[in-house]
């Protein structure tokens, strides 16, 4: 089930909406057989960091569901015109207060944000603390610092973190 397939409705026009082969490729997709347009079930883009300071991994808690109360590697969506690498500067500033210089591409893993929610497409940076004050912010209730080796995956809030973390631990 994709998240739009409570849809009726054109957002565009108010045409009823249809599912069925699409005239560019036959794939079955939701679209409007008045104006033309298609709805996509794609991923959002999400970028989020892999901070090392003195060989310990930064964790967030995070402060709203999904998944409140719950370690998280810091991040976010990605805006419009937005690089991934931007993403992550601004995402660390908001929560953590922390401004970060972003390094090489750890992974990219496919997740989803939250049971029955919109898949997301993650990418995972190293990154390293450039200058800042550290405090918990916006939807974030704690900072934690810990040997990526002993961190429980079970206590990250997604899949894609832990395959992240997963990632990271195999090459150190």
């Amino acid at each position: 089930m994709t998240r739009f397939a409570e849809w009726r409705h054109c957002p565009r026009c108010a045409a009823a909406l249809e599912t069925g082969p699409w005239q560019h490729d036959g794939t079955d997709v939701l679209h409007c057989p008045v104006c033309g347009l298609v709805i996509y079930d794609n991923p959002a883009p999400t970028a989020s960091a892999l901070v090392m300071r003195d060989g310990l991994l930064l964790l967030t808690r995070r402060a709203r569901e999904p998944f409140a109360g719950w370690w998280d590697l810091p991040g976010g969506f990605v805006e419009p015109l937005e690089t991934p690498q931007h993403a992550v500067r601004r995402e660390l500033l908001e929560e953590t207060g922390l401004e970060v210089t972003v390094g090489a591409l750890v992974g990219v893993f496919p997740d989803r944000y939250g049971e029955d929610a919109p898949s997301t497409l993650n990418l995972f940076y190293e990154a390293t603390v450039a200058a800042g004050e550290q405090r918990a912010a916006d939807d974030v209730s704690e900072i934690g610092w810990q040997p990526p080796g002993e961190i429980d995956p079970a206590q990250l809030a997604f899949a894609c973190c832990r395959e992240a973390l997963a990632t990271i631990v195999r090459k150190s």
